[in-house]
């Protein structure tokens, strides 16, 4: 079976595959646009000569620049912080289609405010925009994914989120590249800079003005008990009638989770909250699920992203090249991500990923850390790092939000990927959201204290490298000890599976007592005419007959 074959849990009418699923998809990751070219371009914007004499870099000390450039960066990781936290909020008042409407216009707004910087205003009006950009976007990381996996066929789910992630490599893309041809287009001043931060608002526009055409998601309207809205957008997202078996199957599945969820810790805002509280086999796994970004953010990634030319310089680029490695830097990142979709993720495991990962990308780094110029050593210390991040990227790269909370099985990178399996159904948005907001928390970290680190920690910064080789070396010995192997678990197994010490072995015995239950099932089930497909369709026909005789009785 090829990687582009479609793998269906049921026949699948063709009408099921339509634009309008497509389109939707699209639209929703306008936001990843936004994300990737916002976490992409600031690097190397305020590292333009044009931007630094307006604002006065060159009169300041070495100390006063690094805090007043890790400022202006951290900002908006902190407003991301709240804003993958505020996002569960939104999602489960507003519904997915109106949280990426409100926070897309935030969005806009705080693009907008950011113009309004110059050698007069100063760089207030960037410290405010970027808090509230960094809100935005934290909380649309987290709402497009769901908002995409709620309206995907699940044969092409993974396709659909992957989406998402091609939006972001190419907002990304376009961050890495723009300043470069700015630099060799267009000669020092004001407008050189301002344009950068000007195309913030074309992704955030296009999603603010789609965003509008969207559908909600059937699966929260159901859960706000507006069935007959859920069934009418079902129905024009899958572009069949709304008595065609396949939907009626679909409306069974999504009621049967529903009760699931019910009977396990109600249907409400606090409830997740509650569960947690109650459970503290659930704790711990929140605790591994936050400290996975903590081993990603230590690996240096966003030191790389965020501060690029600082990076460069320290390896002996110098002058514009430092523009042109880092657009490279972009299209490494790209490439290496789908290889990683198509041919690792489910073959070598989340387990090896992260420890091969966390091993090489500890030798490469250190490789080149203190040189100083191109001269043979540089050279080298460019090659080992575009290794590093090759190496980095399907390992233990995340791409900050894209979270998955009910068919995780999408294109996420590793620590995402285990994000979207580790947590139980009935907490798991909640799980999401703690998760992406250590995310950025970490993400924050990193941003405030980088320049510092590059400025104190040895010549040329080489103290930096060895310093990120050290958490990548760490890393290893938690995965090991810590996290078990998820591929191939059934995420009905997930609680059984984290209940396993030591968790290396976890993973072998859980996927063996599964095996051993589906043999007993089939030998069970061996010889008895079931129809599947029945048995749903007579479930949901018995659930609405029950629900007009209860609404018979209360009018009565």
């Amino acid at each position: 079976m090829g990687v582009l074959s479609l793998v269906e849990d049921r026949p699948t009418p063709k009408a099921v595959y339509n634009w309008r699923v497509w389109a939707c998809a699209g639209v929703a990751s306008f936001a990843s646009c936004m994300i990737g070219y916002d976490s992409a371009f600031i690097g190397t914007t305020i590292a333009l000569d044009s931007f630094q004499d307006e604002f006065g870099f060159p009169q300041m000390s070495e100390s006063e620049a690094n805090l007043i450039t890790s400022n202006i960066v951290s900002v908006y990781q902190a407003g991301a912080f709240f804003g993958a936290l505020f996002a569960y909020v939104s999602a489960h008042w507003l519904g997915r289609k109106w949280s990426l409407i409100a926070w897309s216009v935030l969005f806009q707004l705080g693009a907008g405010i950011m113009l309004a910087s110059n050698e007069n205003r100063g760089l207030g009006p960037i410290y405010a925009g970027r808090v509230i950009a960094g809100l935005a976007v934290g909380a649309t990381s987290n709402i497009t994914p769901i908002y995409i996996s709620e309206i995907s066929p699940p044969a092409v789910r993974g396709r659909l989120v992957g989406v998402y992630e091609v939006g972001w490599q190419v907002g990304g893309l376009i961050g890495f590249w723009i300043n470069y041809g700015l630099v060799q287009t267009m000669p020092p001043s004001h407008k050189q800079w301002i344009i950068p931060f000007a195309v913030q608002l074309i992704p955030g526009g296009l999603l603010l003005i789609g965003a509008f055409w969207l559908r909600e998601t059937p699966r929260w309207l159901m859960q706000k008990n507006r069935r007959e809205e859920a069934l009418k957008n079902l129905s024009w997202i899958r572009n069949l009638p709304q008595d065609h078996i396949y939907m009626v199957e679909e409306i069974s599945y999504i009621d049967g989770s529903l009760e699931e969820q019910a009977a396990a810790i109600g249907i409400g805002f606090w409830k997740p909250f509650k569960a947690v509280a109650n459970n503290r086999l659930v704790q711990w796994r929140f605790i591994l699920g936050s400290m996975l970004f903590l081993w990603q953010n230590g690996s240096g990634i966003n030191a790389i992203n965020y501060y690029s030319p600082t990076v460069f310089r320290s390896l002996g680029v110098d002058g514009d090249t430092t523009f042109l490695m880092t657009g490279i830097f972009g299209v490494v990142k790209t490439v290496i991500t789908f290889g990683w979709l198509f041919f690792l993720i489910d073959n070598l495991g989340r387990r090896k990923l992260l420890m091969i990962g966390g091993y090489l990308n500890a030798n490469p780094v250190t490789d080149g850390g203190s040189v100083n110029n191109l001269s043979g050593g540089g050279i080298a210390a460019i090659f080992f790092f575009y290794l590093w991040t090759a190496f980095y990227i399907p390992s233990w790269n995340g791409t900050s939000s894209y979270l998955i909370p009910y068919y995780p099985r999408a294109l996420l990178t590793t620590p995402n990927e285990l994000r979207g399996e580790m947590f139980p159904q009935s907490v798991r948005a909640l799980g999401q959201a703690i998760a992406a907001a250590s995310n950025w928390f970490w993400n924050f970290i990193i941003a405030r204290f980088t320049p510092q680190m590059f400025s104190n920690m040895g010549p040329s910064g080489c103290g930096v490298y060895y310093f990120f080789a050290s958490m990548m070396i760490l890393s290893i010995v938690w995965v090991w000890f810590l996290m078990p192997e998820t591929k191939g678990i059934p995420l009905e197994s997930m609680d059984r599976l984290f209940q396993v010490r030591p968790a290396r072995k976890a993973h072998k015995q859980i996927h063996a007592e599964d095996e051993i239950r589906e043999q007993e099932f089939r030998h069970d089930a061996e010889g008895a005419e079931l129809s599947v497909a029945k048995g749903k369709l007579d479930h949901f026909e018995q659930r609405s007959a029950s629900e007009q005789a209860s609404d018979s009785g209360n009018q009565a």
